[in-house]
């Protein structure tokens, strides 16, 4: 049995009030002129206020930069990218949802380096990381994303997305305060949950998965299916935020040491070609993806079902199985997430395309517990479109 390589940010502050502990943090930084990457819905509202107000008391010079979008597409991350190098910022702290930590973390790295983003990119790149960068502090405002603990920048390309990743992109300070998530739309904590959950999933299913990232995926999804729907219900409901908080901090962690693998590789091409939103790309095609894999993973999955509330006790490892796919149907409908690619506007022309756009994705494929060639693939997207679970010889 060969060792696993578990790696984690330097430092996190988790919790309630968390965000508390961010002028001490800037201060051991010893930062003068600090950058502020966030989203313009979050500067409107006065969420960044919150960040913000504490350090300028201090006396810190902030600049908050607002050119962020959701899925943000290559040419943003170069925009970022260009204004850390034109400025003259010691530190870069991004607050928000994943594409605002996205691109801090790329823009604080990618500062001291020469070339464009693009030479950096996972596919196609021909450039490394050579050096650490700015220091950076992330800050998320949604329960799901764990970008803030992750070393990964996700960027979307004309068709599909892609990736810059190195260990130099970890935050060296995460602050997850759930009162920060309170004002979430239902929607919006809709999709990230369900992003949050996927990440636990396929870790748990992942071929790189350990006993260490088994845990974290574990309590992740005990966290998150006993919340998520209360916090969509009523997002002032504290106990609900703090769960998501703590569920979505664990399942990045357990994505970030195992790998995520099919949901992901397919749910990119959604994103790429009909812009729709991750989380929601990742939860129409969650019970599709681990239905058609349900035969590679059955004791694993008996696993997640007793994980989400359900009861393996007088399953046989098949019929559990068979239940936890209908469990995440269940946990997708009953959070208001469209089922099928249609309800995304998603036509069957299209199903070839994401196809090839999805076989693509190597990296993520490669951790599948059933390979995934092009021919699954396709019936995966097919099932979706249908709205029908289907599994290998079997659809």
């Amino acid at each position: 049995m060969t060792a696993s390589r578990i790696v984690f940010p330097p430092l996190s502050y988790v919790g309630w009030g968390a965000l508390e502990h961010l002028v001490l943090e800037v201060k051991r930084f010893g930062a003068k002129h600090i950058l502020v990457i966030t989203d313009p819905v979050l500067e409107k509202i006065g969420l960044v206020d919150q960040v913000t107000s504490p350090l300028r008391q201090e006396g810190y010079s902030v600049h908050v930069y607002t050119d962020v979008v959701p899925e943000p597409p290559l040419e943003a991350g170069e925009k970022a990218v260009a204004f850390v190098r034109d400025g003259e910022f010691d530190l870069v702290i991004g607050v928000g949802g994943g594409s605002a930590m996205d691109l801090a973390k790329l823009a604080a790295v990618l500062a001291v380096h020469e070339g464009s983003v693009a030479d950096y990119l996972n596919l196609t790149g021909t450039r490394t990381l050579e050096k650490r960068g700015l220091p950076k502090i992330l800050i998320p405002t949604t329960s799901g994303t764990g970008s803030e603990v992750t070393n990964i920048s996700v960027l979307s390309l004309e068709t599909t997305k892609d990736v810059v990743t190195h260990d130099y992109l970890l935050a060296d300070v995460a602050i997850v305060d759930p009162q920060l998530t309170v004002s979430v739309p239902p929607r919006v904590t809709a999709a990230t949950g369900i992003d949050a959950l996927t990440h636990a999933v396929e870790a748990y299913v992942s071929v790189n998965a350990s006993p260490t990232s088994d845990g974290l995926a574990l309590q992740a999804m005990r966290l998150i299916s006993r919340s998520l729907r209360k916090a969509v219900e009523n997002g002032t409901d504290k106990q609900a935020r703090t769960d998501m908080a703590n569920g979505s901090y664990l399942a990045g962690l357990a994505f970030f040491n195992a790998g995520v693998a099919g949901v992901h590789a397919l749910a990119y091409p959604l994103g790429g070609q009909f812009h729709i939103a991750h989380g929601e790309s990742n939860a129409v095609l969650l019970p599709y993806v681990m239905g058609y894999i349900r035969q590679s993973c059955t004791k694993r999955m008996a696993d997640i079902l007793n994980a989400l509330g359900g009861n393996s006790t007088f399953l046989s490892e098949e019929e559990a199985s068979h239940r936890c796919v209908e469990e995440l149907e269940r946990i997708v409908a009953d959070v208001g997430i469209p089922k099928t690619l249609g309800g995304f506007g998603i036509p069957e022309s299209a199903l070839e395309s994401l196809t090839k756009d999805a076989t693509q994705q190597k990296r993520l494929l490669a951790r599948s517990p059933m390979p995934l060639l092009e021919a699954d693939i396709r019936a995966i997207y097919q099932a979706a479109f249908a709205g029908t679970i289907v599994e290998p010889n079997k659809g």
